[in-house]
């Protein structure tokens, strides 16, 4: 059995938006090739367009089948396209609805988009997740005109994507480890 410190981190790449004809599970397959020729890393997806979350806080849902994925999860991986120079609805209905699942564990973001490559998006996801008690790693992963960007499911290019994935991916293990071990030894409370 590999030590705690050690053990493959648990972590859910989320696909942050839903709309019909989204370009995020192209970006995803390519992710989940990184993340799966990791032996730290055990992934599993959450995608927004399969949450079936409600948008009004009229009454509380029944308990979503994503809740416990995100609550047994060491990290995250947040994929998100850029609408209107933020994140779209749906990936920001998943954070809402969850609160506790996401506290004192890193946070690492891909985005997508035209010229500004989802950067925007991804400097307001910074600001909801510190709210929760998030960490988001320092790295990002940025496809600028992305749909030119790719061919065959896969970069044109993919050495810079690539080289960002990893260095992306090693922030993200060395945060998982230490906020893993601090929540082992001390229960994250708010």
């Amino acid at each position: 059995m590999a030590h705690p410190d050690t053990a493959p981190l648990r972590v859910v790449l989320v696909i942050g938006s839903n709309r019909h004809g989204r370009f995020g599970p192209v970006v995803a397959d390519w992710l989940l090739d990184r993340l799966r020729d990791r032996d730290d890393l055990v992934a599993e997806v959450v995608d927004v367009a399969e949450a079936d979350l409600p948008m009004s806080f009229a009454s509380p849902p029944a308990p979503s089948a994503v809740t416990p994925k995100l609550a047994s999860a060491d990290a995250f991986v947040v994929l998100t396209p850029e609408y209107n120079h933020s994140f779209p609805a749906g990936l920001k209905n998943l954070v809402d609805w969850h609160f506790t699942e996401w506290q004192a564990k890193p946070v690492a973001l891909v985005s997508y988009g035209g010229v500004s490559g989802g950067l925007r998006a991804v400097e307001h996801l910074r600001q909801v997740f510190a709210e929760l008690h998030a960490v988001t790693v320092r790295d990002t992963v940025s496809f600028h005109n992305a749909g030119s960007s790719f061919e065959d499911g896969r970069p044109k290019d993919p050495s810079g994507p690539d080289a960002a994935a990893k260095t992306m991916l090693d922030q993200l293990v060395w945060w998982g480890r230490v906020l893993r071990q601090g929540r082992t030894a001390m229960p994250y409370t708010r």
